[in-house]
């Protein structure tokens, strides 16, 4: 099985504020907000979703193939994603515009401020879901919004059952273009907040989008994740991580798990537990992309964890 993860690959430029943001921002002064955060930790990190998540699933050995529209800044990327060994065929270059671009400020308690260029990522829509290349499971991630809109169709068309995960994208779609969204996924992923937005702008309750495909998954950062799945909620539980560096990627960490698992036909427990694992692994290393493990290190860490093999 191969898997096609669309979405964003960008840049990240991260900082890190040694501070908390609630001891600078003052509630009664937030309609004339300007602050300055001084950060004097900086780096730079291949990112996106698509990315992160393509990365992520190479790990265990996965195939799959990040699909994306990247500008013309992107060659240093490249040079990476060849170096991990990720096929690049799906990713289209935009010579006028820059790759997309994140300025992620994090704080002590791993709250975050992003500010987000989108770059090449808005010519999304020229790519399309190939029909007659071995894809048997896709992932559409935040990018453009024209771009989401037409693969998941293409996926339809082309009978590609999909995982619809619109994260940071959520807020571009209306309650009519997320029901059709919905109707059409065969899975749906969001975080616990971009459910309860999913959840007002539709009108369904999680289990009732949950009833509409064959599962949906929550996840809830340090409390673990929820799959609603069959007519019923598998609790999955948080791994503690080794030590908690950056928490930047780790809900495409865990993607990649759910779309190994799915890849391999196991269980939904076992699947999530995989990815939650991932997680964890992912926040104790700064960046999106510096996490390295083999499939049978990763195996013999998860039985550490969970008593058990998969």
């Amino acid at each position: 099985m191969s898997a096609l993860i669309c979405g964003s690959l960008a840049y990240d430029t991260i900082m890190v504020f040694p501070d908390r943001f609630k001891e600078h921002i003052l509630p009664e002064k937030v309609h004339i907000l300007n602050v300055c955060f001084m950060v004097p930790q900086m780096r730079r990190e291949f990112g996106g979703c698509s990315g992160n998540i393509a990365y992520n699933l190479n790990l265990l050995g996965g195939d799959g193939f990040p699909m994306g529209t990247v500008g013309q800044d992107f060659e240093p990327y490249s040079m990476w994603l060849s170096e991990c060994g990720i096929d690049q065929k799906y990713i289209t270059k935009i010579d006028s515009e820059y790759t997309a671009q994140a300025f992620i400020t994090t704080d002590l308690d791993d709250n975050q401020i992003t500010a987000f260029h989108p770059g090449a990522m808005n010519n999304a829509h020229e790519n399309v879901i190939p029909k007659q290349d071995g894809i048997t499971l896709a992932l559409i991630s935040p990018d453009g919004k024209d771009g989401m809109v037409q693969h998941a169709q293409q996926c339809v068309d082309a009978n590609i059952p999909f995982m619809f995960d619109p994260g940071q994208g959520l807020p571009m779609f209306d309650g009519e273009e997320l029901l059709k969204l919905i109707d059409q996924a065969t899975y749906v992923c969001v975080n616990d907040y971009e459910s309860q937005l999913l959840q007002e702008r539709t009108g369904l309750s999680i289990q009732q989008i949950a009833e509409k495909v064959e599962a949906a998954i929550v996840t809830r950062g340090g409390e673990g994740s929820v799959i609603h799945a069959g007519g019923k909620s598998v609790d999955i539980p948080a791994v503690k991580a080794a030590t908690i560096q950056d928490p930047t990627g780790c809900g495409d960490a865990y993607r990649g798990g759910l779309i190994y698992g799915l890849m391999n036909n196991l269980d939904w427990e076992v699947t999530g537990r995989i990815a939650a694992l991932m997680g964890a692994i992912k926040v104790a290393h700064n960046g999106t992309q510096n996490h390295k493990y083999s499939l049978s290190e990763f195996k013999e860490q998860y039985k550490k964890e969970f008593g058990q093999s998969f």
